[in-house]
């Protein structure tokens, strides 16, 4: 029952956490995401974040409402699958954007898209 409870608090968290991010795709930090997006996207960068922050929007509040828990767990672990390019990209192509200005800075950041690949599939399981 308590490990549970956490669970759904770890899923809510996520969901929070996601929805945050795309609203700030779509607002307040449009430049800093538009220099995660690799240059062999052959969508502009704009248009890349805002249709990667109504992604996430829809996959936060998914996971915040708890339906097909487990299916939306497997698409957020995949969203988070199919962007690590993305910080890839800036790692190796040295773009500053959100305080990650020195390569080992953004080196460093890799290593949370495993956490949040495995965060998505945990916390929406029983």
């Amino acid at each position: 029952m308590a490990g549970s409870k956490v669970r759904t608090a770890a899923r809510l968290l996520l969901g929070g956490a996601l929805v945050f991010a795309g609203i700030s795709h779509l607002t307040f930090a449009r430049k800093d995401f538009q220099a995660q997006v690799p240059e062999w996207v052959p969508i502009d960068e704009d248009t890349t974040v805002l249709a990667s922050g109504v992604v996430e929007i829809a996959l936060g509040a998914a996971l915040a409402s708890g339906v097909k828990r487990t299916a939306v767990g497997n698409l957020a672990a995949a969203f988070f699958t199919v962007i690590f390019p993305g910080n890839l990209s800036q790692w190796l192509n040295r773009r500053d954007a959100f305080g990650l200005d020195t390569d080992s800075r953004r080196f460093t950041r890799l290593f949370f898209q495993p956490v949040l690949i495995a965060w998505a599939l945990w916390s929406t399981r029983r």
